[in-house]
């Protein structure tokens, strides 16, 4: 059940489960413009995809051939509906399954899923040999540890359930994302991993800004991988090997945000607000000139169409992207003075 995994270049770049950011549509774009070498969903309820009137959670857990390898995260605390969850998911074509093991969440915790597993190591791999009787490679999403850095006893307990990688968040649940991530632990947890011949890959997670800082990471921990997660707002190139963001024109990035708006809408529009998209316009218009006054009127933007006569307003004037009547997706670029929103 190791599948995909064993056909990954080393070391491994992948795209971490990002709530209300990964979604469909996102990830479609990412495929398009910078694929990394695996994909995640965004966390799915395992006890709600064994209930009715689960439709909203199967558009979520929609993707295109193009995101292979993809796989869907899990997150439960009852072995027998993580066991149904994940056959359905296998039945949907997933190339594997990943229960999350990280998320503080308090409403999460409360059904004792999330961070809140890292206190129940016996049922956290109960958890791990029930998503494996779906049929997948089960792979798991952990932190440090609760309240400190636990891996001493959290780890070799999740590698005697035989997952096929772990994914170390390198902060405790209580550090949330408030410190710095702490990748000496994740030298900690390889060395763990060998010392007891465990074949699970170890992925490192927390603060990774590019490639070039992922590859860094992986020589300074030997880490088997790199999940890299806040990293992609407003970057969908961030796992393209041949450019940075800094070679994207100003042009291009308008031109997929409407890709982008359009792909939410087509998707996932009629279960989820435009409102959702806002937090990824910020990120699409950091960087040059006249992006605070556009992103102001996008805030206000209450469909695509509108989006799109607020990008395209040849008042916004400049460089022509190609391929683009003239008039329009015009901005200011100002590559020495970039301004925060």
């Amino acid at each position: 059940m190791q599948a995909f995994w064993h056909t990954l270049s080393m070391p491994f770049f992948v795209l971490a489960p990002l709530a209300g950011v990964t979604d469909p549509a996102f990830r479609r774009l990412i495929a398009k413009h910078g694929k990394p070498h695996a994909m995640w969903t965004e966390f799915t309820s395992a006890d709600g995809l064994c209930a009715p009137g689960r439709d909203r959670l199967l558009r979520g857990l929609a993707y295109a051939e193009t995101e292979r390898p993809i796989v869907a995260q899990l997150f439960g605390a009852k072995p027998d509906m993580m066991e149904r969850a994940a056959a359905l998911v296998a039945e949907l074509g997933f190339d594997g399954i990943d229960i999350n093991m990280g998320c503080p969440d308090r409403s999460v915790e409360k059904r004792g899923a999330g961070a809140a597993l890292c206190k129940q190591p016996a049922l956290a791999q109960a958890m791990i040999r029930a998503a494996k009787r779906g049929g997948l490679p089960v792979s798991a999403k952990i932190r440090l540890g609760y309240d400190r850095n636990e891996l001493a006893t959290w780890l070799p307990a999740l590698l005697e359930a035989e997952p096929v990688a772990i994914t170390i968040h390198a902060r405790t649940r209580q550090e949330m994302s408030q410190v710095s991530a702490r990748w000496d632990a994740i030298a900690q947890a390889v060395d763990i991993r060998d010392r007891l011949g465990a074949p699970a890959y170890i992925i490192g997670n927390g603060d990774v800004t590019d490639l070039a800082d992922a590859r860094r990471k992986v020589r300074a921990t030997g880490a088997d991988g790199v999940m890299l997660g806040r990293a992609i707002f407003g970057n969908p190139w961030l796992f393209d090997e041949r450019r940075t963001l800094a070679d994207v024109p100003p042009a291009e990035k308008l031109q997929v945000l409407l890709e982008h708006t359009r792909l939410f809408d087509e998707l996932v529009g009629d279960i989820k607000s435009l409102d959702t998209m806002k937090k990824h316009y910020k990120a699409y218009l950091k960087g040059f000139d006249g992006a605070k006054a556009l992103f102001l009127q996008l805030m206000n933007a209450r469909d695509v169409k509108e989006v799109e006569r607020r990008v395209c307003a040849p008042t916004l004037s400049s460089e022509h992207y190609p391929g683009q009547p003239q008039g329009h997706l015009r901005v200011e670029q100002h590559d020495q003075q970039a301004h925060d929103l």
